[in-house]
Formats: C-alpha cells, structure tokens, sequence
C-alpha cells in the first residue's frame, strides 16, 4: 500500500482537493483560559476530552464553585454528541494533565493538584503541589482516588496501566531531598486499587522533566525526558547542548534498563513518544543545527527531529520536518499492517503526526492552525496539510491526535480570537490517504472469548444495521439495531458455548462472525 505515497509529497491547502471530509467538529466555549490535554478513546470509539477549566456559573451545582481552575472532562459518543460532562473540584487550582483508558471501560484521570482536603478532593495536601489520580467508570463516577506527594512541590506528566491492571505514574519534583537537581522525574507505581507500591526519582544534577511514557511490549515502561542535566545523580549520559531528549527504559519492575541521550548543541525539546514493531518513535522540536549525536540542520525557528530507535535503544534513523516557524509537535500515532511474511506479525506502515505553528518573525498562512504530517516507516514524508474544521479562529492549537481503527482522525485543541477565551475544538475528520493504509474486517468482535460484554465493530460504511445473534442451532437470541461503527452487547445471560453474530446494513452488507462465551 505504501507505493501509492511513494514521491508524493505535496502541501495542502483545502480539505476537499486533499481527499479529506470533516465528519463533524465540536465547539466546547468557554470564557476563560481553559486549556486541553488529551483525547482518550474508548473500547467502543466513544471520546474522553480532558483538560482544565474554570466552571461558569450555570454548571455548578452543589456549591462547587471554587473560581479556580478544575479537572474537565466531557465524554463524546461516535458521532460527535456529548454523553456526558464532569468536573473534579478541589479548593484551590487543579490542573489535569493525563488521562487513561482501563481495560474494564472506565478511565484514570491524573493531574497537578494545589488543593487541601475539601469539595471532591478527599486527602489533605501533602505540601506544595501533589498529583492527583483518580479512577472513574464508564459513566464518570468515581471508583477511588489518590493523592501522591511530599512536602515537595510535584507535578503530574502522564498515566499508564500495566499487564497486571496496576498503573505507572510519572511525573517530576522539584529540590527533593530524595532527587539529585532542580527538578527530577517521579515514577509511582500503584495496584489496580490504587495502594502505591514503589516510587522511583531519576535525574541528573541539573533540570530534567518527563514529558511521555508509554508501556512496553514486556510490561516495562519507555520515558520520554527533556534533560538539561549533564552526567551525575541517576543519570549515566552525558548532555550535548542546553536541552536534550534523554530516554529511559525501565522493566516491569520499574527497575532502568538501559538509557540514552540525543541532541546537538542548542536546545531539543522532547515533546512524544510511540511505540513501533522494530523499536520507538521519539519526537520533538529542534534549534540545534547538527552537533552532538544529531545528524541533520535545522532550516529555521523549530525543526521537528525525530529519531527511530530499536528496542535497546540503538539509533535506525533520525529525520526533521519544517512548517517555516516554530513548529511543536502534539501527538504521535504509529500505523500498523499485517507483515505478508509472517501472518502473526504486525509491521510499521507509517507514522501520523500533528501539531500547529506558531509565528516567529514574519507570519504565514497557516500559523496557529492545526496540521497533519504522514511518514513512512523509514522517516519519508509523504503529506502534509493543514485542518481549519468548520471554522476559523485567530489563534488554534492542537493539543492531541488520534487515529480511529476506521481510519478517520480525531484532532483536539484549543481555539482562541482572543487571549484568554480558548473553547475546546474538536474535529473528527475522514481521510482518503489515511483510510486506504488502514486493514479493515468487515466484523470484529472483542473480547473474544468474552464473560460479560462484546463489542462488534463494524468495518463498512452504514446509516443504520441490524446486530443479530444466533445459538448453533439457528435460533435468534438477541437483535438491535445500531448506527454506530462499534456496539456493546450484552452477553451476561449466555451460557458457555458458541454463537453466531451477524450485522445486515441498509447499504446491503452482511456479515457474520463466531462468538465464544466463557
């Protein structure tokens, strides 16, 4: 599939010449600063926007109004409508910085809090800043939550679940008597319940700052750091200029494996991480021209660098992108397709990136308005183009992209006339390029075996279809009808054998699959 990309880089500057359809966008107003920092997708492609906000007047109910900035969150079904919204109130600001998706349908949510005890925060500050995690249901209810901290000030980067449903937390600390610098990076590993197992403090003698983690293929964990710090303390690696990206990967026991260090001699800001099937992604913004272990210039303001490393660590590729400014990197999702060779195998096809740019010195087009960028999996470009959705602000900046199993693309941001009044903006968009790199079934059904609840998804386009369930025998147990690309059912009256589900669409489709029930 990628030979239809091969030589064809262009630049695009309408939605409808570069085979792209926005299939809707959502405008959450607001008329303060309220700022975005996820989209997290859910097993049935339903959408959790989080961010910080502080409440309007019309939204508060049980005198939760603190007139400081809160945990946000508003769930989105497949369609762009809102399921729900939730505010997290402590007294004081509470910024949210990272949210997750468990495997049982509900979420963590973890942020920087600068509240006591009181409103929806129920433990006493530890000192300083602390972060806060919280776990929620499908419905957002809360299940439990945790405050993590010392009399330090902490502050909460990103959350991962593990293959035992325990969670890692990352985050950094500053002056801690326990850390080496200025600011270091805290790992907090916890069980499914939320009880904390070990912390681990990494950093060297000057300023470092986790920006990413992700799980590994053995239950380690990958971190993504912007280190200013030379050799000393933790770290083992020596830095090549004012900021590097510094990335760490330790085992399932939290334990460092092995670590390594890239950047020139300016500054490098390590902004994402992605994991790909020969090694990682690591992405972020460049003013170093080449020096150090960095290969390549920069052309002017920020250059995107990414470098492609196998599973120690150990250099493939590095490559760097230019949009004319200073470009910032928001999301990074790797796309994967059945290796010919080896069936069981998954390979890289690609990488999409987003982000936007800002102006430095003279002011172009598409400043300030979100962009996707598609590489092979060599670090080739292919295409770029720029999305302004339904409309158009003065100052918009993507803040998260993700791909859907359908091929279309959510992009989250923030949308400014002015300074001070970000609504969020939400655009889902379809898009010809992307769609045809994605591997379609027509019906898939997870998980498979299943104990309570199935999703069957749907891989043609539909209005409306009909989910049928038949036992061995041919009788019909269950029927629903559905719009939605992916549809929960209820299995919990089964007994344990085999069925049959099968979809019939208005656009004369069917197909059908086997379920096992546990």
């Amino acid at each position: 599939m990628q030979k239809i990309f091969m030589g064809a880089f262009f630049i695009c500057t309408s939605l409808s010449v570069c085979g792209q359809e926005v299939l809707w966008q959502k405008d959450i107003k607001s008329s303060t600063q309220d700022f975005l920092s996820q989209v997290t997708q859910t097993v049935d492609l339903q959408y959790l926007i989080t961010g910080s906000s502080i409440q309007s007047q019309k939204l508060t109910t049980d005198n939760k109004q603190n007139n400081g900035y809160d945990f946000h969150m508003v769930k989105l079904n497949q369609q762009g409508e809102e399921v729900w919204e939730k505010y997290f109130a402590g007294k004081n600001h509470d910024y949210l910085s990272a949210s997750l998706s468990t495997q049982d349908g509900g979420f963590v949510i973890v942020g920087t809090s600068y509240s006591g005890k009181g409103l929806d925060k129920k433990d006493d500050s530890k000192g300083g800043a602390d972060i806060w995690l919280i776990r929620i249901n499908e419905f957002g209810d809360e299940l439990w939550q945790k405050t993590i901290g010392s009399t330090f000030h902490e502050e909460a980067r990103s959350v991962i679940q593990t293959t035992d449903l325990g969670f890692f937390v990352a985050g950094n600390v500053q002056n801690s008597a326990q850390g080496y610098g200025s600011k270091d990076v805290l790992i907090v590993k916890l069980d499914k319940n939320g009880k904390e197992l070990s912390q681990l403090i990494l950093g060297g003698k000057g300023l470092d700052e986790v920006e990413k983690m992700i799980p590994t293929k053995d239950g380690g964990v990958l971190l993504g750091i912007y280190s200013r710090s030379n050799q000393g303390g933790s770290k083992n690696t020596e830095n090549y200029g004012e900021g590097d990206y510094w990335i760490i990967k330790l085992n399932k026991d939290g334990k460092v494996e092995w670590e390594k260090n890239y950047g020139g001699k300016g500054d490098d800001h390590l902004s994402t991480i992605a994991m790909t099937t020969s090694g990682f992604i690591i992405g972020g913004e460049s003013r170093s021209e080449r020096s150090g272990n960095k290969t390549l210039g920069i052309e002017e303001g920020t250059d995107l660098w990414l470098i492609s490393l196998n599973e120690r660590g150990e250099e493939i590729w590095q490559k760097s992108y230019n949009f004319k400014n200073r470009d910032v990197l928001m999301g990074m999702h790797v796309i994967l397709g059945q290796n010919q060779r080896e069936k069981n195998k998954d390979l890289t096809k690609g990488i999409l990136l987003g982000g936007y740019t800002q102006a430095e010195g003279r002011i172009e087009t598409d400043d300030e308005t979100f962009w996707m960028l598609y590489i092979d999996e060599n670090g080739n470009e292919q295409w770029r183009k720029h999305v302004k959705g339904e409309s158009r602000k003065k100052e918009e900046r993507l803040s998260d992209i993700k791909l859907n199993r359908d091929g279309s693309i959510i992009l989250a941001g923030t949308s400014a006339e002015e300074p001070g009044k970000e609504n969020w903006k939400i655009v889902k968009i379809g898009d010809q390029q992307v769609d045809l790199l994605i591997e379609k079934q027509d019906i898939r059904i997870y998980p498979n075996p299943v104990s309570d609840y199935a999703y069957v998804e749907i891989g043609f386009n539909f209005n409306e279809a009909d989910i049928i369930m038949y036992d061995m025998s041919g009788r019909q147990l269950q029927s629903l009808k559905t719009k939605n690309k992916v549809t929960k059912v209820n299995t919990q009256p089964l007994i344990q054998g085999a069925y049959l589900i099968t979809i019939k669409t208005d656009t004369n489709k069917t197909a059908s699959a086997k379920l096992i029930k546990k």
